[in-house]
């Protein structure tokens, strides 16, 4: 079997458990209750409040897991479960996107170059099949096409692995808030540990899944030349 499939196949299966897990995680969190009883938008305020973060609003977004921090908009978007959740998966959502607003506002290192990667990625995310196709069929007598659509999809892949300390960041800002604030008890930050955790090995996933690609990419520009 070609080495691309076996590594597309094993990273497909580890996809779907990592999903699978956090799903199951995310679920078993949710059902317990945070000592604190705060909701996900009244930990957001309040870990906003501490640090010192003015100006981000909260919203209310729909979806399951579609929680995020907008820069552009400067907002902290809870999806419906979390804003109004009372769970220790609430409180540990909204602290961990939260710890992004704090980033941007400590300027950050990792996020600031995160940020400036942004257009050169969208750029690149829109055209890169198109050019990589294109690269494979007429590699023999245009391989620079081939090469320009490499070095586009690379810049994705710069992006998913810069991604990595970025969130692992965000999550220790929140642990650390959660605990030091006391907004939830010893016991459930455990279990608020293993909630982050498992949503960051997604990110693992997705950074490990490019890296292979980009390896396979320039593979076939390496054995046509």
């Amino acid at each position: 079997m070609n080495m691309y499939w076996i590594l597309f196949i094993g990273i497909a299966i580890l996809s779907y458990v990592v999903q699978a897990n956090l799903d199951r995680k995310f679920k078993k969190y949710s059902q317990m209750a945070n000592p604190g009883g705060m909701t996900g938008r009244e930990v957001a305020l309040q870990m906003l409040s501490d640090y010192g973060v003015k100006g981000v609003r909260i919203t209310c977004v729909e979806g399951q897991l579609t929680d995020h921090y907008n820069p552009e908009t400067n907002t902290v978007n809870l999806s419906k479960d979390v804003y109004s959740g009372r769970s220790i998966a609430s409180a540990a959502v909204a602290a961990h996107e939260c710890g992004h607003a704090v980033q941007y506002a400590k300027q950050y290192a990792p996020v600031k170059m995160r940020s400036a990667l942004v257009p050169v990625v969208q750029f690149a995310s829109k055209w890169v099949t198109w050019v990589i196709l294109a690269g494979i069929l007429l590699i023999e007598m245009f391989p620079s096409i081939m090469l320009i659509g490499i070095v586009m999809f690379a810049m994705t892949t710069l992006f998913s692995i810069v991604t990595l300390p970025v969130e692992v960041d965000a999550s220790r800002r929140a642990l650390a808030w959660l605990e030091r604030s006391g907004v939830t008890a010893s016991a459930s930050l455990d279990a608020s540990k293993d909630a982050l955790k498992a949503a960051a090995y997604t990110y693992v996933v997705a950074a490990l899944s490019s890296l292979g690609t980009l390896i396979y990419y320039i593979m076939i520009f390496n054995r046509r030349n």
